[in-house]
């Protein structure tokens, strides 16, 4: 069985609050006593995008397990490269692959520079969709902030992944894609799309009230919360949420 392990919405801002929510997430994994095989980290990792809150997000991080991570519209691309990837601060997008035993993780950048809403630009589809040519039957997850579906509430619904059938088509082309994963809403969810399951990780700064249960929008007093997939040899995946208290 390939584990991994999925968080989302750090919003590191330098505050206690948000360090030691973050903090315990971590502690918990790490505590494991079956390792996790990596760490998926969808986003806003820093709520400002300041170079300090990713020096932070470096330190809380430090896992002995691989850590994965792409950037949120939070996040600001120059101060997130420098601090996390020890890279020169650059502007483009922060698009990676890792290789997670046989598992090929495709980490894209969906943000658009100054605005809350997603989108996969030329430069990232392209990169993608190279990517997965070479994989062949290589089973792979593509994993960003954005969600690709609507999720029924209309903070998260505001601001998703805009021309989505973009990301549709080239899963069309790719069945070996097993899965998108995806953060920014701050709630645990499950969804369909182009055939495949999208699953969004619950956030670890706070979590969103659904419109049925509450017209108040933020539950600061929830726990943080994460997602672990578990991926079976023939490449069937089941997720299971947690929180941490």
């Amino acid at each position: 069985m390939l584990l991994l392990a999925h968080i989302s919405d750090l919003h590191l801002d330098g505050s206690e609050r948000s360090l030691v929510r973050a903090g315990n997430v971590m502690d918990h994994l790490r505590g494991l006593p079956r390792p996790v095989d990596a760490l998926l980290v969808t986003g806003d990792i820093a709520d400002n995008g300041a170079e300090g809150e990713y020096e932070a997000a470096a330190r809380l991080l430090a896992a002995p397990f691989p850590v994965l991570t792409c950037p949120g519209n939070h996040d600001i691309r120059a101060a997130y490269r420098k601090a996390l990837t020890g890279e020169p601060a650059a502007d483009g997008p922060i698009n990676r692959r890792h290789r997670v035993g046989g598992l090929e993780v495709l980490m894209c950048d969906s943000t658009i520079p100054g605005r809350d809403e997603g989108l996969l630009d030329e430069e990232t589809l392209a990169w993608l969709g190279g990517a997965l040519d070479e994989l062949g039957d290589t089973p792979a997850v593509i994993a960003l902030h954005h969600p690709p579906v609507p999720l029924h509430h209309p903070l998260p619904d505001s601001m998703r992944l805009q021309r989505e059938s973009a990301l549709a088509d080239l899963l069309g082309r790719h069945p070996n894609v097993l899965a998108v994963l995806a953060g920014h809403a701050h709630t645990a969810a499950a969804a369909t799309f182009a055939g495949r399951p999208v699953l969004v990780a619950p956030g670890v700064t706070w979590t969103l009230r659904l419109p049925w249960e509450s017209e108040h929008l933020a539950d600061l007093d929830a726990p943080p919360g994460l997602a672990f997939h578990a991926l079976d040899d023939a490449w069937n995946i089941v997720t299971h949420y947690r929180v941490v208290r």
